[in-house]
């Protein structure tokens, strides 16, 4: 029984995994494009020129598409929260749920209401209701990107909540708190920008191909004028947002920093690895430098972690191991405490089967953040209350490799986006983009590479917080439905069907219609 449980654990992950995975692949585009696409109907707003309606009903085409397949596994991955993890959706429903109804009554809908006014509405209703309608949609999908990003940065950082011991569920204390945090903040302005990046990145990666073909010539450069000047500024907000992130992971998530890394032991003054090869685990002896070759910055880890050069930066062996010496607990500490959080939790619950009412009042009393016990016994032992499921220590170490590498993908492109986006616009602003046909083949390439860094920020994010689903609360191995893992496997085959011709049928349809190019007058 419990090899199947383990089985079915291993299958939703990958399911969900699999789900997030194809999701993101729209929702980038979405968040950016509907911005590009608002801009350039206010131009056409401000000055009356068709040709920057023809322009924006193109581009709204391509936004519409990617839209409609975007909606779709959205709603599939909203719906494995309640299928696959329904231990997880009852231990912290009542607050990751808040910020996905407020997504769906408000922000969906918004933009649901309006993009039909959008795509129908030219010829129908006033220019200036019609720029609103877009506006909205605008709107409308960045909001929808706000709560599920505040719903993950809560697992990322368990805040404005606590636990209620008659229920054995997470209530929320304060919806500003969660709203409000700095990795919610933080988290939302990194993805969104680096959404309109990749939408960037996608005009002009389109307007470049029909420049190689000397097609829609004067559409092609205005509309890499916008976006080149677009996705600049937005890649600097999000090199600034990838460096606050930093800052705030050291501090909530160490043991992610320190994978990110691949930090093993903790220094003060720690250098940033710029470039290195990994050594696999089997041949790291004890103590052994992990790496075949590595370029350092030296101390740039930590001043970029704790903005002080010579800070000690904790390393993946003193997370575990624990390093008195600068007030680390070790792993297998918190694991003790954290069973001793579970014990009472089931103390409880056979005191109030046994009708113990005195029990009930003394154990509850610990759970209470208003009675002094309860604040030492939350502090002390419920904080750790996850890791009472673990059975070693070196699980809470999440897949260095991956997220090394991942990491670096992640930055690199970054910076290149950064020169290309700002060459594009120069060239462009000084009429010799189209003779630079090296230059139109970059913006060519640089169009999977958006798709790769952006899904590779997602496994720094997710693999990151390995093996916990919320954050020292609630292991991944204990979040899952107990459902046949059989059920599970079926529907990951079914699903990576469906999700594949999907992918297929957009990419088919959207190099259809940019073929077919804008509306001819």
């Amino acid at each position: 029984m419990l090899s199947d449980y383990l089985q079915t654990v291993d299958w939703s992950r990958a399911q969900f995994a699999m789900t997030a995975i194809y999701h993101w692949l729209f929702v980038p585009l979405t968040l950016g494009l509907s911005i590009l696409c608002a801009i350039m109907e206010t131009i056409y707003y401000r000055t009356g020129n068709p040709f920057w309606k023809r322009t924006a009903k193109f581009w709204m085409r391509l936004f519409g598409i990617n839209f409609a397949i975007g909606v779709a596994t959205g709603l599939i991955l909203e719906f494995e929260f309640g299928t696959n993890w329904s231990n997880y959706s009852h231990f912290v429903g009542d607050i990751f749920g808040a910020p996905l109804a407020i997504e769906g009554i408000l922000a969906f809908f918004l933009e649901s209401t309006f993009v039909a006014v959008m795509f129908f509405g030219w010829e129908k209703v006033s220019r200036g209701f019609h720029l609103s309608a877009t506006w909205l949609t605008a709107v409308g999908a960045n909001l929808s990107a706000l709560w599920i990003l505040v719903a993950n940065s809560w697992m990322q950082y368990p805040v404005g909540c606590t636990f209620n011991i008659d229920t054995v569920r997470n209530e929320m204390t304060s919806f500003w708190e969660v709203l409000l945090s700095p990795v919610a903040i933080n988290k939302f302005t990194h993805t969104v920008t680096s959404s309109y990046v990749l939408a960037a990145l996608f005009v002009c990666a389109v307007s470049a191909w029909y420049l190689l073909r000397g097609r829609e010539r004067e559409m092609a450069r205005r509309s890499i004028g916008i976006a080149s000047l677009f996705g600049v500024v937005s890649a600097l907000v999000t090199a600034y947002s990838g460096d606050r992130s930093g800052a705030i992971v050291a501090q909530v998530q160490p043991m992610k920093l320190a994978a990110m890394e691949a930090l093993y032991e903790g220094r003060e003054g720690a250098p940033l690895t710029a470039v290195g090869v990994l050594r696999p685990e089997a041949e790291r002896a004890e103590g052994a430098d992990p790496f075949y070759f590595r370029l350092e910055i030296p101390k740039m880890l930590s001043l970029m972690s704790f903005r002080d050069a010579d800070a000690f930066v904790p390393g993946i062996d003193d997370l575990v191991e624990g390093n008195p010496r600068y007030g680390i607990m070790s792993a297998a500490e918190k694991i003790e405490r954290g069973r001793v959080a579970i014990d009472e939790l089931k103390r409880f619950r056979e005191a109030r089967e046994a009708g113990d009412p005195e029990t009930q009042e003394a154990i509850r009393a610990e759970f209470d953040p208003a009675t002094p016990e309860g604040e030492e016994f939350l502090r002390e032992y419920f904080a750790y209350f996850g890791y009472g499921y673990l059975t070693s220590p070196r699980q809470i170490v999440p897949n260095v490799p991956m997220l090394f590498y991942s990491f670096r993908m992640m930055v690199g492109a970054g910076m290149l986006f950064i020169l290309v986006l700002a060459a594009a616009w120069w060239f462009n602003r000084r009429e010799t983009l189209e003779r630079r046909r090296w230059m139109l083949y970059v913006l060519l390439f640089c169009l999977p590479a958006a798709y790769l860094a952006s899904q590779a920020g997602w496994i720094v994010a997710e693999v990151g917080r390995q093996p916990w689903a919320i954050q020292d609360l609630l292991p991944v191995d204990v979040a899952a439905s107990r459902i046949a893992s059989s059920s599970v496997a079926t529907t990951f085959f079914l699903f990576l069907a469906l999700f594949a011709a999907l992918l297929a049928a957009e990419v088919s349809i959207l190099c259809k219609q940019i073929k077919i190019g804008p509306e001819k007058e």
